[in-house]
């Protein structure tokens, strides 16, 4: 049996150069049968295109609360029920800080303050912006939030440093979705 199919994921993207491995973790879902929607920031557009994620889910990718052109919203309540578990990854220290202290100016925090499903996170960022104490005290508070915890993994970083803070990889966020759900 497929842990993940028919399940509803959402994906929140946020601004790390690690947003492209959020196309290979789509592709890894979608091929466990799982249904694929994918929130982004604006900053995470910088690092990815929208088209790539929406051409893998097979669903549109959303940023805005509306589209300007005829006025269609966006509703992230609605999104907040859709899904059976809402992950965001990569999560930026940025977003972190806004998803810890109940800041709603995206699409993508406004989806996360309305979900009734679990949220889990993936930190993406640099070694010295993880190991900074508000960024710990931040990822220590959603944790305190019951929000799930993916940690970020030692390596070679985007800045050519070694050290914790890439993003899990696509494999690893799939089996823990699996366990979840098992």
């Amino acid at each position: 049996m497929m842990a993940l199919k028919d399940k509803h994921i959402l994906i929140g993207v946020s601004g790390s150069i690690a947003a492209y491995k959020t196309a290979f973790l789509v592709r890894l879902l979608v091929k466990e049968k799982a249904q694929v929607k994918v929130i982004m920031t604006n900053a995470a557009k910088e690092f990815i295109a929208p088209v790539t994620l929406s051409t893998l889910s097979k669903n549109p990718v959303l940023s805005d609360f509306y589209k300007s052109d005829n006025g269609e919203w966006n509703n992230h309540v609605e999104l907040g029920m859709w899904a059976d578990v809402m992950l965001i990854a990569p999560a930026s220290a940025n977003t972190i800080a806004k998803m810890a202290h109940g800041l709603c100016d995206n699409l993508l925090l406004a989806t996360y303050l309305s979900a009734k499903c679990k949220v889990m996170f993936a930190p993406a960022m640099d070694l010295d912006m993880y190991r900074h104490h508000a960024v710990q005290s931040n990822i220590q508070k959603l944790v305190e939030y019951q929000n799930i915890l993916i940690d970020a993994e030692e390596g070679e970083l985007a800045s050519g440093l070694n050290g914790k803070g890439r993003m899990a990889e696509p494999e690893k966020i799939v089996e823990i979705l699996k366990n979840h759900f098992a």
